[in-house]
């Protein structure tokens, strides 16, 4: 159909007079609905683009429109029939807009659900309109045009797919931009998704459609998920267990697999951050509400559940079946090992056998009376399998010269529990790199770039003394490797919710909260304090911990962070004494037990054991592990170190951080019922049942 005539029919879209970015790049509370709620049909356009002509490829946008395709078609309804995919070369400007037409133009009628989705790279242009005036703009696969006079180049402006998504004749529009349009000089770490701004002239062709399109009115309001919120914020991508994929993509559809929204678009947002926090990227998605901190029902019908994957295939035998297992947390995914186990909703269980990347082979464990499988059907996480060799990896820059990387890797090999690996060719944990702005340096970077405080050498310092150096600081980061693997607040089959508050005047303030939403489906989560996806807590502030136990057991609990990517920190409960302590008395520690159906403030409301947070600014990570048995080997460990008087604080430095961390999994494998069942597998695994632990992890920016 014809651009002109397909205007024509649809009626008028209004200009876009005065629209700033930020009132585009909108997440209204709608989003949810928009996937969720019965509609009489729902159409998808994905798009996504590894190969470039000229430019290097990436890696992950062909598995982000796999990711969006499953999540559509397994947790909200879609037919596979409405999802039209344009991948590579197919993904031209003239077939992305053409299909955007006869796809969604076409065929959206009102109260349909549109989603729309594109990962690839971003740049910006200047037009001859507005010289001075950088636009930000999508690169298909058809970067630019041949011409013997001039550079053209085929970019798709933001503005034109904004009036594109607004020309759809119903109001529930969703579009996932996984990209960006800065491109830095110079790039460490993860792939970014930006190429360098272009001075080259745009096609024809699309300025005389964006003039079309400016002229018109409007006949709906798009809601926009972009991968970043600031105009110099790079998109990244990252090497997960055998693919690579778009953080941001990831990340939100690995949220939407296992969270039933029943809360602000603000805490869906901050769960999001969090996951790319842990995979070493500071980029924060622009999911803004113009009602900022509005409550919201109720989204998913009540008879679907979060789930961590789908059935995609039976074999013959009726026995075997294929899984799609995007739910897990990323972090937990490389590691996911064989008979693990997963829960039909028909209460079947299925044992992992075999599992490369994203996909799975399993077997029913019970075959017996059981009903027949299904495609389609959702499996939920109820056993866990973690192996105990599990390394601290650390990527080697590739800016490094060979010798450089001979002794690294060398200097690395003398740590137990450390591995190395050049960038970019396995999953890795940290890079070793040198500082950009002073080459003589080496350090160690976040995935994303970031260099970890403290973690530099000296100038014109030897690699081996600067890794050698590293030793506490690779511990603390492998410590924190370990205990965001027990993450579960998807799949946790305990009631539990935590709140993090703020003790002030008359009653708390709340900061965020968390649940294991299984367990609470009707719950609405407390509204936050902050329109910001990450909370911020001011230097000084009263803190506490509040917890809920609505399980019919007690539950023991223990608190481990890690504050700005270095410092490890637990929670002490100590024991009150019976007489005076004295410089050689070893304070004592206790168990953090909750009774069933009761609530703890952490630490206790006294004056004795005030949480008060001290400066100076930091990022803090801390997770709240919960179990039904004693944390005794835990507790040992933490009991091993000699505190002072003076440290008897409630939140005080973790200095055998790695130590806790092995003692935790442990206990968290002790307290698994099925133990003795699978014997086998337990000698070098650890086991964790759902029905016996939750970990919950909070992020918050101290200012």
């Amino acid at each position: 159909m014809e651009r002109r005539t397909f205007l024509q029919r649809i009626g008028s879209i209004l200009a876009v007079l005065g629209v700033t970015e930020a009132q585009w790049l909108t997440l209204g509370n709608r989003y949810y609905q928009a996937l969720a709620q019965p509609s009489p049909r729902k159409l998808a356009l994905l798009i996504g683009i590894n190969q470039y002509p000229e430019i290097a490829a990436l890696s992950g946008s062909l598995t982000d429109v796999e990711l969006q395709r499953e999540l559509l078609i397994h947790r909200f309804g879609f037919q596979g029939s409405d999802i039209l995919t344009l991948t590579e070369e197919q993904a031209s400007r003239e077939f992305i807009e053409a299909a955007f037409l006869d796809h969604l133009g076409k065929q959206a009628k009102p109260g349909d659900v549109v989603v729309f989705h594109f990962s690839g790279y971003g740049s910006r242009v200047k037009l001859d309109t507005s010289p001075d005036t950088m636009h930000n703009a999508l690169v298909p696969a058809n970067v630019a045009q041949d011409t013997q006079d001039e550079q053209i180049v085929n970019y798709i402006l933001e503005e034109t797919l904004l009036l594109l998504l607004r020309s759809l004749p119903t109001d529930r529009v969703t579009a996932v931009l996984d990209t960006s349009y800065y491109a830095p000089s110079t790039v460490l770490g993860l792939k970014i998704r930006a190429l360098q701004e272009s001075v080259a002239k745009l096609a024809a062709e699309e300025l005389d459609f964006l003039k079309q399109l400016q002229t018109q009115k409007l006949l709906s309001t798009p809601i926009v998920l972009a991968a970043t919120s600031e105009p110099k914020q790079p998109a990244r991508e990252g090497l997960f267990s055998g693919f690579s994929a778009g953080l941001f993509t990831y990340a939100l559809t690995q949220y939407l697999w296992e969270f039933t929204p029943a809360t602000t678009i603000q805490v869906a947002l901050s769960h999001v951050e969090n996951s790319l926090s842990k995979l070493g990227s500071k980029q924060q998605s622009a999911l803004l509400s113009n009602k900022k901190n509005q409550d919201i029902p109720s989204l998913l019908p009540d008879s679907v559940n979060g789930a961590e994957g789908a059935v995609t295939a039976i074999e013959e035998d009726g026995k075997t079946v294929h899984l799609w297992l995007a739910g897990l947390p990323p972090q937990v995914l490389l590691y996911y090992g064989v008979n693990s186990r997963f829960t039909l909703a028909t209460t079947e269980q299925l044992v992992l056998r075999s599992r490369t990347g994203l996909t799975a082979k399993a077997q029913i464990s019970k075959i017996e009376g059981a009903n027949p499988l299904q495609v389609g059907q959702l499996v939920q996480e109820a056993v866990r399998v973690l192996p105990r060799n599990i390394n601290l990896t650390i990527a080697l820059d590739t800016g490094l010269e060979r010798i450089e990387r001979v002794d690294a890797t060398s200097a690395f090999a003398g740590f137990s529990h450390v591995s190395t690996t050049v960038a970019g060719e396995k999953p890795a944990d940290y890079l070793f790199a040198k500082l950009q702005e002073i080459p003589s340096h080496y350090g160690l970077f976040s995935l994303g770039g970031e260099l970890i405080p403290n973690t530099t050498g000296e100038v014109g310092e030897a690699v081996k003394l600067t890794v050698q150096r590293l030793a506490p600081k690779l511990s603390t980061l492998f410590a924190a490797k370990l205990w965001r693997l027990t993450e579960n607040e998807g799949s946790s089959r305990l009631p539990l919710k935590a709140t993090l508050e703020i003790i002030s005047g008359i009653s708390p303030r709340v900061v965020m909260q968390r649940e294991t939403v299984r367990t609470f489906k009707k719950s609405v989560q407390t509204r936050l304090i902050a329109s910001l996806p990450t909370p911020i807590v001011p230097i000084g502030s009263r803190m506490q911990y509040r917890v809920e136990n609505q399980s019919d057991r007690p539950v023991y609990l223990i608190l481990l962070g890690l504050n700005n990517n270095q410092t490890g920190v637990a929670f002490y409960s100590w024991e009150t004494p019976q007489e005076p302590n004295t410089a050689d008395t070893k304070p004592l520690l206790k168990e953090v037990v909750i009774a069933p159906g009761k609530t703890l403030t952490l630490p206790q409301t006294n004056a004795a054991s005030q949480w008060v947070i001290s400066g100076p600014a930091s990022e803090c990570e801390q997770q709240l592990i919960f179990s039904t048995a004693p944390f005794s080997e835990t507790l040992a460990a933490l009991s091993t170190v000699k505190y002072s008087t003076a440290e008897q604080r409630p939140i005080s430095p973790l200095l055998n951080p790695l130590d806790v961390a092995q003692a935790l999994l442990q206990d968290l494998h002790n307290a698994s019922a099925l133990k003795t069942e699978m014997n086998g597998t337990a000698t070098d695994s650890y086991i964790l049942d759902v029905n016996n632990w939750a970990s919950i992890s909070f992020n918050f920016q101290v200012v």
